[in-house]
């Protein structure tokens, strides 16, 4: 049998199933298949094919009597694309592959059609060894026939199936916002699209649909939902890409604990039905402040802990005037107590040093306690008393042995540069192979923040409601106030995040006040959803869950890029199209837009 190009799949290659949907009970049954070629392996006359479409692997051999059938499978290839024809037959049984789905069966062809051929592939396209990241994302259509990234397409899919189903089960509407929106400052920088037929104008891509699901709620649509497309032009890490996908939920006529009991059964349905593992719920809940205190991050790993201990008290009239004289000026001093570094060299601790110095702190103090003895470069200045106090405090039994790491200064910089160190510490020595899903809810947030230039600015966004309690602080004391806001965290991950929103003109005008918005932009930026409020707006709230990290987060990886199909790099580009591109100068013309290139820029 002569190769001959295929350019279309007709009637006669009509597929029966898929390559990995084959089993014993099928034996005898003659099969038609399709996929790409994963592996060709020659024994004496015998060759054999591995075929692999989305549904898995089956091994295909040539019937004993055809030799054309021969000679197209050892032509064959990696990645070269086939049709084939045969009967289901059972392996021997000491050939049978207990690793394979269809390691049972093998099918023996008697026709064959070879549709494409394969250049040589610039890596291995299996998941065994690891390949650069760039050369994964130039040829990202090779690297999504790996058994780890469709397994990852499926989950996904099987996400956002459950979601669908879920909260259209709760009486929810799914409803699609715009993607072409006006701008209005939500955080990140937007990203612009110029109007050709309003020159000089220009829409955003929206970075939530913040607004549009309010609007919904004015308009009667009291439980909206879309998994939503947001953008954000800003820099990236692991679990930040320009574009990314979110559970987005608002409802009217609720309050917190309405918010968090539907995303609490949305989570339980999820890893029940997409990973079959069962969440005890409701989650747990604390407040900022405490949240902070203990764990340094408002997104705490729950699986280990490390908790933060304040120790302020114990070195306020102490003679380690590194310490006092940072707590005579209003700072604080804490620590956290970890067992496994008292077998730490000076080297690691230097590290633990640099880290904290890295979020501000002057220094880091640790004391290693071994079997009870105290060994520590700050010893001398430590009295017998505060010894004992620390040891007590910390809880460390009597020859007992571990590493006391603290920190004196402004309690911000105390709190995130121990936080830091707990986090570091417990993801290198504390989470490996831990597969716990360890929930929490967040709350009471602050609802302002200082910029670096000292005004002020929303923490989460500018439409979130305060408490109640806090509402007579706005003029007076706006840092004080702490708002209805939530953010959903598992195992340092910040999953979801929302708030109850404001829904009363008046109240929405003197929070613009706070950062600097007067009447005149706030008519302008936002007078339509002013406007909207004075029809008749319902108290509502809502919900943003990430789906791509929610996706990473089931499968216990650190990263989510490799959840999306095709993600951007570091640098915000797409490796495999070029993206983004210049255009023709032409173009630009009717988009009314003069590109100003390298020397031509004013400095």
């Amino acid at each position: 049998m002569s190769e001959r190009k295929i350019y279309h799949f007709g009637k006669q290659w009509k597929r029966s199933g898929g390559c990995g949907e084959l089993s014993a009970g099928d034996e005898g049954k003659r099969v038609t298949l399709a996929g790409w070629v994963k592996k060709v392996r020659e024994f004496g006359d015998l060759t054999f094919v591995d075929l692999w479409d989305r549904s898995g692997l089956v091994q295909l051999t040539a019937e004993v009597g055809k030799p054309g059938m021969h000679r197209i499978f050892r032509s064959l290839k990696s990645e070269d694309v086939v049709a084939v024809t045969g009967k289901v037959t059972k392996r021997p049984a000491d050939m049978i592959n207990s690793r394979m789905a269809t390691g049972e069966i093998e099918v023996e062809v008697d026709d064959a059609e070879i549709f494409s051929r394969s250049k040589v592939p610039p890596f291995n396209v299996t998941d065994k060894g690891k390949v650069n990241d760039d050369l994964r994302l130039r040829y990202r259509y090779l690297d999504l026939r790996r058994d780890s990234m469709q397994a990852n397409l499926r989950l996904r899919h099987d996400l956002s199936i459950c979601v669908r189903n879920f909260l259209s089960g709760e009486n929810f509407l799914e409803i699609e916002t715009p993607m072409l929106v006006r701008r209005t400052p939500e955080g990140a920088r937007d990203y612009l699209v110029p109007s050709r037929l309003q020159p000089g104008k220009f829409y955003a891509l929206p970075q939530s649909p913040q607004l549009y699901k309010q609007i919904l709620m004015v308009s009667g649509c009291d439980r909206y939902f879309q998994l939503a497309r947001c953008l954000r032009d800003e820099d990236l890490r692991a679990d930040r890409q320009p574009e990314h996908t979110q559970i987005d939920i608002e409802m009217s006529f609720i309050s917190e604990d309405d918010i968090f009991d539907i995303a609490e059964r949305l989570m339980k349905r999820i890893f029940s039905e997409v990973m079959g593992i069962e969440l005890q719920i409701p989650f747990p809940r604390m407040e900022y402040d405490e949240v902070m205190s203990r764990y340094g991050s408002d997104k705490p790993d729950l699986r280990f802990g490390l908790e933060i201990i304040d120790c302020t008290d114990i070195f306020r009239d102490s003679g380690f005037g590194a310490f006092a004289s940072e707590i005579e000026t209003g700072g604080v001093a804490r620590g956290i107590s970890f067992e496994k570094g008292a077998s730490f060299s000076n080297s690691q601790i230097k590290k633990l040093e640099k880290t904290v110095k890295g979020y501000g702190a002057k220094g880091l103090a640790w004391l290693k306690i071994e079997e009870g003895a105290i060994s520590s470069p700050v010893e001398k200045y430590i009295s017998d008393t505060e010894k004992k106090e620390l040891i007590d405090l910390f809880g460390i039994p009597a020859k007992g042995s571990s590493l006391l790491l603290l920190v004196a200064g402004a309690k911000n910089t105390v709190e995130k540069a121990v936080g830091q160190l707990r986090v570091d510490l417990g993801t290198a020595y504390l989470t490996e192979g831990n597969r716990e899903f360890n929930f929490l809810w967040v709350n009471r947030f602050p609802l302002f923040v200082r910029s670096d230039g000292g005004s002020w600015e929303p923490a989460h966004h500018i439409f979130s409601m305060p408490l109640e309690d806090d509402i007579g602080l706005l003029e007076k004391d706006p840092g004080g106030i702490r708002g209805h806001l939530y953010d959903l965290v598992c195992n340092g991950v910040e999953l979801g995040s929302g708030s109850i929103r404001i829904h009363d003109r008046e109240l929405q005008e003197r929070l613009f006040s706070v950062i600097g918005i007067g009447r005149e932009e706030s008519e302008r930026k936002f007078g339509f959803l002013l406007e909207a409020f004075e029809y008749g707006a319902p108290p509502h709230g809502g919900i943003a869950v990430g789906v791509d990290r929610l996706s990473m987060i089931l499968c216990g990886e650190s990263s989510i890029r490799d959840f999306i199909a095709f993600p951007k790099t570091q640098s915000a580009t797409s490796l495999m199209e070029g993206a983004p591109s210049e255009v023709e100068d032409e173009l630009l013309r009717e988009l009314h837009i003069e590109v100003i290139k390298g020397n031509d820029r004013e400095e």
